[in-house]
């Protein structure tokens, strides 16, 4: 089975798609939701998954190649890469958000709200994730 349900896209969102699904599979094997070996779905199958064009979906599995973070052998899926076989430390983890806490801390300055007030709507939305 493969792990399409883990793949999602923020259509609204300023950083191109491809790019999306790059930091999601870092996040997901830096998190070891996606092992080492297990199976990615296939560019068709997740294009049609999330509505894009299948190039896009190409072009990302492509940067998670020479990234080192998944491995392609002809005539078999594509598959998360040998070395990453276990979760990587909390510090690793916490350096993978930082870029996106960085980004909403700006725009919470930019519009003004207080730190409480963002630290609030984070915490909101974290308990949100987790009824889901």
């Amino acid at each position: 089975m493969t792990p399409l349900h883990l793949f999602h896209i923020q259509t609204g969102s300023t950083e191109p798609i491809y790019r999306q699904l790059l930091e999601q599979l870092r996040r997901l094997v830096a998190s070891a939701q996606l092992s080492a070996g297990q199976e990615l779905p296939s560019v068709r199958e997740l294009a049609a998954h999330l509505a894009v064009n299948p190039m896009t979906v190409s072009k990302a599995y492509g940067l998670m190649e020479a990234e080192g973070l998944v491995e392609r052998q002809r005539g078999l899926p594509m598959r998360v890469a040998a070395q990453h076989g276990r979760r990587q430390p909390l510090g690793a983890r916490v350096e993978l958000l930082r870029p996106t806490l960085e980004k909403a801390a700006s725009e919470a300055r930019q519009l003004e709200l207080k730190p409480a007030q963002a630290l609030q709507l984070f915490q909101t939305i974290l308990d949100e994730g987790e009824s889901a």
